[in-house]
């Protein structure tokens, strides 16, 4: 029986496997920076008289084209950004989001994608 190249995946330690991994981390990443901007879309239409003001200002930057993700690891959020914000989407961080209190910015922080998540 002879097996295709395509379907064996590459040796771990090699060269092929950490490029593999590398590219399949840039795909989660992508996919949930996506999702993360989708479900802000989807639920922008709704009663936001009832929405956490710390919710508004995260869809909002993410509806900017935000790219701020937040890491989370025994209850210690950190944010990491990869990519580069668009200009409207790095003022409003610095306007809106870096002037508030260490908590409220938490808060925000909290509602970003998460690099935990695909």
């Amino acid at each position: 029986m002879v097996t295709s190249r395509l379907n064996v995946p590459p040796e771990s330690g090699t060269d092929d496997a950490r490029s593999a991994d590398t590219e399949r981390a840039e795909t989660d990443r992508k996919r949930a920076l996506e999702n993360a901007r989708r479900n802000a879309s989807s639920t922008s239409g709704r009663d936001s008289d009832t929405e956490n003001p710390s919710l508004k200002l995260a869809k909002e930057y993410l509806s900017l084209g935000g790219h701020r993700r937040s890491m989370i690891d025994d209850n210690i959020t950190d944010v990491r950004q990869w990519d580069e914000d668009p200009p409207e989407a790095e003022r409003f961080w610095k306007e809106r989001v870096e002037t508030l209190s260490k908590d409220k910015r938490k808060q925000v922080e909290d509602f970003l994608p998460t690099i935990n998540t695909p």
